[in-house]
């Protein structure tokens, strides 16, 4: 008992003076509500397409992140490819987008919802005439925004650099099926 009472004096030696100040028995409240309105958030353009940031990866503590795709007609999104560490969802809010999970293809409709777990290849299109529009939610985040700020970037060079491609690709959790077909038309 001397043993325990010394070592918790000499615990409370080191603490800092936010540790001594730290209520270890009642929630902290603190209201960190993010109201966003529509359309708002950070806006990448890829061509006619675009990505809207709605919340990030900063805004959820990285738990998950919610971008809007919109997707000029005849545009792919995302060619063939999975994620090892983190799962997708596709809402679709306007138009229809082709979704292919594996080898099978689905005509997604608004109010459509497209789940898909770590290790599910996948792949999205706007095979129509008309324009599309997706939200799409990664849990965990993994900084999702990055790749997205990154893609912004490749897809809007002069020439578009297939090794950086990869590389941003990898580093964002995500894998193509087919390191030869990766790169999306737009």
């Amino acid at each position: 008992m001397e043993r325990d009472r010394k070592f918790s004096e000499d615990r409370a030696d080191q603490r800092t003076p936010k540790e001594l100040e730290m209520d270890y028995f009642n929630d902290q409240l603190n209201d960190r509500t993010k109201i966003l309105k529509p359309e708002e958030g950070e806006l990448l353009r890829f061509g006619d397409s675009s990505v809207l940031l709605r919340l990030t990866s900063k805004d959820t503590n990285g738990r998950f992140g919610i971008y809007e795709i919109n997707l000029k007609a005849g545009t792919v999104g995302a060619k063939l490819h999975y994620h090892r560490f983190m799962s997708e969802t596709f809402i679709v809010t306007e138009g229809t987008v082709t979704i292919r999970n594996g080898h099978k293809e689905y005509e997604a409709h608004p109010g459509t919802i497209v789940y898909v777990p770590p290790f599910s290849p996948h792949g999205f299109r706007n095979n129509q005439d008309t324009n599309a529009r997706v939200t799409l939610i990664f849990n965990p985040a993994e900084s999702r925004e990055g790749f997205f700020r990154g893609l912004h970037q490749v897809l809007n060079a002069e020439q578009i650099d297939s090794e950086l491609f990869l590389k941003l690709y990898n580093k964002y959790d995500s894998y193509p099926v087919d390191e030869t077909n990766m790169i999306p038309a737009h």
